[in-house]
């Protein structure tokens, strides 16, 4: 196995576990003192949730106050890569199906965002999902009517679960994604993990190429598929959604180059002392 020169952490299951309604956060046993040790030696590292509800201003200090040395700067959403993915696609109307933080951090970020719940949401030429838990029939039909006049479909996520204190939970954006799907016959371009997108984003926020990253996470899906297709270096735990024993079951498309308990354990088996 390649060692890496530089290092995703994925947010729940990784570093913390939340509750289900993401107003608390516990940190994973081990993850502040690994962080603290990767800083020590020099070695890059960033977070990036595949949660879209917070503006990483918000939610970083959050994780500051349970002890974790995130800043501001190193922590990243599906929404940091969206803003990107809109800009490069030239789009200039965005259909939000998401909450008030998820508007927030797509404003910050130069996109204009658009409400179905606004008089003008005719016209826009980009959806994108995210965490909308107040989602109605109302927004899923503005959103189908817009992707069926042509309108990109963006998504933060189309993973079906995370890692919470009272165990898995499902995702609201996958939930919404395929109602759309379903109705208007196209597939919803995630921008947080596993695409390529998010990959992109990672690799020049750390300053190494796609095959020097090592992605650590608890989802075969969201990290281990994004490391297999971009030939990353795929770091699994087993503190969040998926246990030892999953792990050495997944298909050759998800399979982790390394299983750890926790990112306690992370400098010691990768020898980067």
């Amino acid at each position: 196995m390649r060692t890496p020169k530089g290092f995703m952490f994925d947010l729940d299951g990784t570093l913390i576990l939340s509750n289900r309604a993401l107003g608390s956060y516990e940190a994973i046993a081990g993850a502040a003192e690994a962080l603290q040790e990767l800083d020590a030696l020099g070695v890059p590292w960033i977070a990036l949730t595949n949660g879209s509800a917070y503006a990483s201003r918000v939610q970083a200090p959050r994780l500051r106050k349970v002890g974790l040395p995130v800043s501001d700067e190193r922590l990243f959403t599906p929404n940091s890569v969206a803003a990107k993915v809109i800009a490069d696609g030239g789009y200039e109307r965005v259909l939000v199906l998401g909450n008030a933080g998820v508007f927030e951090a797509l404003e910050e970020l130069g996109v204009t965002c658009v409400s179905p719940d606004a008089d003008d949401h005719a016209g826009c030429d980009a959806v994108y999902v995210a965490w909308h838990p107040d989602c109605s029939m109302p927004h899923i039909h503005a959103a189908c009517e817009a992707v069926l006049n042509g309108a990109a479909f963006l998504t933060a996520s189309d993973v079906p679960f995370f890692a919470t204190k009272e165990g898995r939970s499902f995702g609201y954006s996958c939930a919404i994604n395929g109602a759309v799907q379903r109705v208007t016959g196209v597939n919803p371009q995630p921008t947080g993990k596993p695409s390529a997108h998010a990959l992109d984003f990672i690799a020049a926020q750390l300053g190494v190429s796609r095959e020097d990253v090592g992605i650590v996470g608890d989802d075969a899906t969201a990290e281990m598929q994004m490391a297999r297709e971009g030939g990353a270096v795929g770091i699994a735990v087993t503190s969040g959604s998926t246990s030892e024993e999953q792990w050495a079951d997944q298909p050759p498309g998800k399979t982790p180059d390394l299983v750890i308990h926790n990112i306690g354990e992370l400098v010691d088996r990768l020898g980067l002392r």
